[in-house]
């Protein structure tokens, strides 16, 4: 029983936390909304690809996406007309080659117009923790020696009130709606993810509203067997989405490796201004869901299926039960 035994005169609230399961077409309809400043962060791992194309098939436009590291998924968005800002601090596809499809825009060279914030890491990071802290801004030193800061206003300086130097600001991001990716959760929302976490738990604690898609949906007991692997409590989360392979191309560690040659290939593809509105056709548009895709690609993502590989466990301990007439606490 929730809380212990009833004290006279107060009910005991029973009620186990909400279920914030959700479809990731209903969660997308609900708090993604036209004109919305959406992060979809995962950093080369844990990236919400489902997501992303969930966005395109609802046709959802005038975003401005926040991505650390952008990668096929921003030419997805902008072929589509969803992507009209784009706040980064790389323009690249991994090591796949360039985005042509974003190239084109921003070297005018297509009728699509991109608003770009550009940033480093560094930067994007700082904002992040900003948005996360509630903090109108975060300093930060790397800016001090580079030129970055002259091209985007946004990297500002104050005077630090203990030394009297002037120190680089940037300001806190707090998306609308921010989105992750993760290996598990469960119904409630609290999040568990291991390998390279990124930025993951700043974006999070960052958005306004938080959608988080999971490999998969766990029972409480395992979240609790483990606790310091929760990096999202479910206070904050808005809807959590079972939603298998849904990082893919990119990795999740334990269940499926990156799949570099789609990034090559991408690349390659993309070159051509038709190729992307044809892959959109035939791998978002034409296809209900996610589920429907991953049949569709589901021999390519059966090959990087990794191999078991734990890491050990630890013991945390339980306290051991006190006799009602043994020395402690006695409880009535």
């Amino acid at each position: 029983m929730i809380g212990g035994p009833a004290r006279a005169g107060r009910a005991v609230d029973s009620r186990r936390p909400r279920d914030k399961v959700s479809t990731l077409p209903d969660a997308i309809a609900r708090y993604v909304r036209p004109g919305s400043r959406v992060a979809l962060e995962g950093f080369g791992h844990l990236v919400p690809m489902a997501a992303a194309h969930e966005i395109i098939r609802q046709r959802i436009a005038d975003l401005t996406i926040c991505r650390m590291s952008c990668d096929m998924m921003i030419d997805q968005l902008l072929a589509a007309g969803c992507l009209r800002g784009l706040i980064t601090s790389f323009l690249g596809n991994s090591s796949g080659g360039s985005l042509h499809e974003l190239r084109r825009a921003l070297e005018g060279r297509s009728t699509v117009k991109v608003e770009l914030q550009e940033f480093s890491h560094g930067g994007m990071i700082a904002r992040y923790i900003a948005g996360a802290a509630g903090l109108p801004f975060y300093p930060i030193r790397s800016y001090d020696d580079g030129d970055l800061r002259q091209v985007n206003p946004l990297i500002a300086s104050v005077t630090d009130p203990f030394s009297g130097d002037e120190i680089c600001v940037v300001p806190a991001l707090r998306p609308d709606v921010s989105v992750v990716h993760a290996q598990r959760a469960d119904r409630a929302g609290n999040v568990q993810a291991w390998g390279i976490l990124g930025v993951q738990q700043e974006v999070a604690f960052a958005g306004k509203a938080v959608i988080v898609t999971v490999e998969e949906i766990v029972d409480d007991a395992v979240i609790r067997a483990d606790p310091n692997r929760t990096i999202i409590p479910a206070q904050i989360v808005s809807a959590v989405v079972p939603c298998p392979g849904g990082a893919y191309p990119c990795s999740v560690q334990g269940f499926y490796d990156r799949d570099d040659a789609f990034f090559r290939r991408w690349s390659e593809n993309a070159r051509d201004e038709q190729a992307v509105p044809k892959w959109l056709r035939d791998n978002v548009y034409e296809l209900p869901d996610h589920a429907a895709y991953l049949q569709r690609i589901g021999a390519a993502l059966d090959r990087l299926r990794v191999v078991p590989a734990p890491s050990g466990s630890v013991d945390y301990g339980s306290r051991q039960p006190v006799s009602a007439a043994g020395p402690g606490l006695v409880v009535s």
